[in-house]
């Protein structure tokens, strides 16, 4: 399968999971939404993992070379880590999802 079409599939997969995670549990109470979307986010840490990229400084690294087309809205490297790292619970919920699936 070509890379294009994996990152496809998981942002497909992701997608879907986090629209019904949102109904149980809403990601933001306040405050304006980010501009690189959650999906987003989740999409390029499974793929760079899945990569062997094992930091978020290296995935964002990767992403902003190769693939930033694909994400327009990828902004500094400190945005993408907090918000990757302030959807801990989303990852958790997720993996628990995948799991039992």
């Amino acid at each position: 399968m070509p890379l294009e079409d994996f990152i496809i599939a998981v942002f497909c997969c992701i997608e879907a999971s986090l629209q019904e995670l949102r109904i149980a549990y809403p990601l933001r109470q306040r405050g304006f939404a980010p501009k690189l979307s959650d999906s987003e986010v989740l999409t390029m840490e499974t793929v760079g993992e899945f990569l062997g990229i094992d930091t978020e400084k290296h995935i964002w690294q990767y992403f902003r070379r190769h693939w930033l087309p694909w994400f327009p809205m990828l902004g500094s490297r400190s945005t993408f880590v907090r918000q990757a790292a302030n959807l801990w619970f989303i990852k958790h919920l997720l993996q628990e999802k995948l799991a039992t699936s």
